[in-house]
């Protein structure tokens, strides 16, 4: 029985789209699912979903006017759920204020977990409430433990260096200990300097 939440899932991959619809409604979710960004935006001023799952890069709307309207308008909480890491994208991701972000290629088992923590920081249902604080971003089993800045930081190096996740997660931690920081601190000064360098004028 669906009694754990309910959930907008928008993909404009029908594949991903089904796979990700059936896994949490599997899960115990109530899922409703769309595949464009004006539908989802219909769908979700119908429905109230509690937690929003959004692709990025769709025509029409993208999974970022998506999140803004959701954010303004029905202070829904939304993760991304996205192939790309790019300096831009991480920046818009982080100014939106997504409670998670799981860069694909990616399965189920690796996103119930993290539904399962944003509903865990979800505040009690009210038309004002606020929005949850971020949880962890991940689609990596070491993540559980780490703050969002880790998997977020792990992303970046995967699209800047052609990395898999683990040997991105390798070379940040090597960075931390070259120069003696704690992961959580390491990981937030690359998102910085990758944001520094996204700025218009920077070289």
């Amino acid at each position: 029985m669906a009694d754990k939440g309910k959930i907008l899932v928008v993909d404009d991959d029908r594949l991903v789209l089904a796979t990700v619809t059936h896994g949490l409604a599997q899960a115990g979710y109530e899922v409703i699912d769309a595949d464009n960004g004006d539908d989802a935006i219909l769908l979700a001023r119908q429905h109230k979903p509690d937690l929003a799952l959004l692709d990025i890069r769709m025509e029409g709307k993208s999974g970022f006017d998506v999140a803004a309207y959701l954010r303004e308008y029905l202070h829904t909480p939304f993760m991304f759920l996205s192939a790309f890491a790019d300096e831009e994208t991480v920046r818009q991701v982080r100014a939106l204020g997504a409670v998670a972000y799981l860069v694909k290629p990616l399965d189920i088992g690796q996103i119930v977990p993290t539904v399962e923590a944003a509903f865990a920081n979800l505040p009690s249902r009210a038309a004002d409430r606020p929005l949850p604080r971020p949880v962890v971003a991940v689609n990596d089993p070491v993540a559980a433990a780490v703050p969002d800045s880790v998997p977020m930081a792990v992303g970046v190096l995967m699209h800047r260096y052609s990395l898999q996740r683990g040997q991105a997660l390798e070379r940040l931690q090597k960075l931390a200990a070259d120069e003696g920081r704690p992961l959580a601190e390491q990981a937030e000064r690359l998102i910085q300097a990758v944001e520094l360098l996204a700025r218009p004028g920077q070289a």
